[in-house]
C-alpha cells in the first residue's frame, strides 16, 4: 500500500520519541501491506476501528498512540493525525 505522509510520522516522533519505532513499524507494514478490504486490516491488527467511509484508526505502541488514516484500498492510505492516546497522557 503507498502511504502518503511518512514526514507528519517523523514529525510527531520528534515532540514523542519513544513513539518512533511502533509508528516506523506500522509504516514499513503498511508499506508492504496488499489490503483490498477492511477484513485485511482487522486481519492483521483486531483492534483497528473503522469510522466512516474510509478513516481507519489503529491503536499503536501497546495502545498508547492513534494514528488515523484514509484509506483507499485500490491507490493508498493519507495519514491524518497520530495522537497520544487519552488515558496515557
Amino acid at each position: 500500500m503507498r502511504i502518503i505522509a511518512k514526514g507528519s510520522l517523523l514529525q510527531f516522533s520528534k515532540f514523542h520519541p519513544e513513539a518512533r519505532q511502533p509508528l516506523l513499524a506500522w509504516h514499513e507494514e503498511a508499506r508492504c501491506a496488499a489490503w483490498t478490504a477492511p477484513r485485511d486490516i482487522k486481519a492483521r491488527y483486531a483492534s483497528a476501528s473503522f469510522v466512516g467511509s474510509n478513516r481507519v484508526v489503529f491503536n499503536l505502541g501497546g495502545n498508547k498512540y492513534r494514528l488515523i488514516v484514509a484509506v483507499a484500498y485500490r491507490l493508498g492510505g493519507r495519514l491524518r493525525e497520530v495522537h497520544r492516546h487519552p488515558s496515557r497522557l
